[in-house]
């Protein structure tokens, strides 16, 4: 997958843009004592308003192409045809990763409920904002009719109508059906859907570009209604993503690493720092990917074969980190405005979680869409994205540092056994030139 540029708005601004949001809303509200005055009305309903709903909205006409685009993207650049023995184990260790990471952000906002705090007035000045749907939630919600909605029978309205469940299911198996098309008008179209991703990434990174302002024009519409109890929700969602993706990374990963890669955990996040560095600088995984590379190469001393496969796919599939991140916040939101989830939409909401962590883009925010899909599919309020957008970027650092992190300890699991093919010789000119068309595609991402 072709890396975009990452120029999105810095941690530091966004945080700032919330905190003046936060702070402006709070003094306007203290000001105005228990009524609202007309100028303050005027002010969130007119100016912080708008500015607001049109971030947002800007964020939701991306959904549909980025989505499509980076699926079939994605499952393409697995190379189904020559995916053989470390292809299987990559993609079998890819979902059982993703799976666990989700097991353990739902189970930790189930049993902290960092929602569930929130006052009746948060939620009606969430609910009074207005914000366009992201999805269609299915007309039945059983097991078997949500089966049956996964199959559209027209993509075309599909996409139309919001109906991201079976868009979901049609990218895949259209990004798999292109993979195994071997001809010339194939390969052509290939790269049109790239253009489309890599236009799709530059729209969103101009979008972000707004994310001070807007993140700050819906703090202060918050604020100026709900006070200082923003505060402690913000801290609990916060502390929960991030005892999530701790517990996931220094558990998960080191227990596959021990047990699957025969290694010691110590040794494996000491020689991955310098990636992990790199990751939780940029927020991105695409852009991590070269010094990835040289870290699998270098420090853990694993075969280029191997390594050079498994994170290549796994900076486009392997999204273990970005997935958690998804389900926390999707329950979070739940709790928020006090939506009832039965056991199937949870089930449903981890499904959708996994599967969307091989099109979630390796880019700063590049989750959100995603979070606004699922939220309308299973009836919260998309409202409430902009309460998590003003910590997004913190996060959103911390995991990426987990899908890095996840794609070496893929590789790791996946090198257990294989050695350099003969053909790549010794530390000589085949080497060399072999570096160098490794350089050549970290480069190309």
């Amino acid at each position: 997958m072709a890396e975009t540029k990452t120029h999105g708005p810095r941690p530091l601004s966004l945080l700032v843009g919330m905190a003046l949001g936060i702070a402006l809303g709070i003094a306007c509200r203290a000001s105005a004592g228990d009524s609202e005055p007309p100028w303050l009305r005027f002010v969130t309903d007119s100016v912080a308003g708008p500015i607001g709903q049109i971030f947002l909205r800007s964020l939701f006409m991306l959904v549909v192409p980025l989505l499509f685009s980076g699926l079939v993207v994605g499952v393409c650049e697995l190379d189904l045809k020559k995916l053989g023995r470390i292809g299987g184990r990559t993609i079998g260790y890819t979902v059982l990763a993703s799976t666990v990471s989700v097991v353990i952000g739902l189970t930790l906002v189930s049993v902290f409920q960092p929602g569930a705090s929130a006052s009746g007035d948060l939620r009606e000045s969430l609910a009074r904002a207005e914000a366009p749907p992201a999805a269609k939630a299915p007309s039945d919600t059983s097991a078997v009719g949500i089966l049956v909605a996964m199959v559209p029978d027209n993509p075309v309205r599909a996409a139309a109508n919001g109906d991201m469940l079976a868009l979901i299911v049609f990218s895949l198996l259209f990004g798999i059906a292109l993979s195994l098309t071997s001809t010339p008008a194939a390969e052509r179209l290939r790269e049109m859907i790239q253009g489309l991703f890599d236009v799709s990434m530059t729209l969103i990174l101009l979008v972000l570009k707004l994310a001070p302002l807007g993140v700050g024009a819906l703090m202060f519409s918050l604020a100026t209604r709900i006070g200082t109890d923003l505060f402690g929700l913000l801290f609990a969602y916060v502390a929960t993503v991030l005892s999530a993706l701790a517990l996931h990374m220094f558990g998960f990963y080191s227990l596959t690493i021990r047990l699957l890669g025969r290694r010691s955990p110590v040794e494996f996040f000491r020689s991955v720092r310098l990636a992990m560095l790199t990751a939780f600088s940029t927020a991105s995984s695409n852009a991590t990917l070269p010094t990835a590379l040289q870290v699998a190469e270098t420090e853990l001393k694993l075969p280029r074969h191997v390594s050079r496969f498994v994170l290549t796919a796994g900076a486009a599939m392997n999204q273990n980190g970005t997935a958690l991140f998804e389900g926390v916040t999707v329950l979070f939101l739940a709790q928020v405005f006090g939506v009832e989830l039965a056991l199937h939409q949870q089930a449903l909401v981890m499904a959708i979680c996994i599967l969307a962590g091989i099109g979630t883009a390796g880019v700063p925010a590049g989750s959100i869409p995603v979070i606004a899909m699922i939220l309308t599919m299973i009836g919260v309020p998309t409202q409430g994205l902009g309460l998590i957008l003003g910590v997004d970027r913190f996060l959103d650092m911390c995991r990426t540092t987990v899908n890095v992190t996840g794609d070496l300890a893929a590789a790791v699991v996946v090198a257990r056994g294989e050695r350099e093919p003969e053909s790549a010789g010794g530390r000589g000119v085949g080497v060399h030139a072999d570096d160098q068309r490794a350089e050549v595609l970290a480069e190309d991402r």
